[in-house]
């Protein structure tokens, strides 16, 4: 996403949700927090298999975003077969922490739904 500078912004954000979208926006980014956050360490299959509809090239790409944003670490072995491995970074566990009233509220917001019906 590319940012428009603006009067009165010198990063070109109009506030700070706007950056942090920015860094999150997207169909899997947050869920991709969401697994390294159920367990620190996990490896591309595993994360594919957490979830399902992601194709291979999403999930690859969404995963070189979060790395070069500061909130995923990618750790590379020297081993055969080669493994990689993907974890949160400070700023991603902090980032997943921000998260939890948004996903307080969508599972408050989705019960209340369920329960007028």
């Amino acid at each position: 996403m590319a940012t428009v500078n603006r009067p009165g912004a010198p990063d070109g954000h109009v506030c700070g949700i706007d950056a942090a979208l920015e860094v999150i926006g997207g169909k899997w980014k947050v869920l991709i927090l969401w697994a390294l956050h159920q367990q620190p360490h996990r490896r591309f299959g595993e994360l594919r298999r957490m979830l399902p509809g992601v194709t291979e090239k999403v999930l690859a790409a969404h995963l070189r975003e979060l790395e070069a944003d500061g909130i995923v670490h990618r750790e590379s072995y020297d081993e055969v077969p080669p493994r990689v491995e993907y974890s949160l970074t400070g700023d991603g566990t902090r980032l997943n922490g921000a998260l939890g009233p948004l996903a307080d509220w969508g599972r408050a917001r989705v019960l209340a739904a369920r329960t007028t019906r």
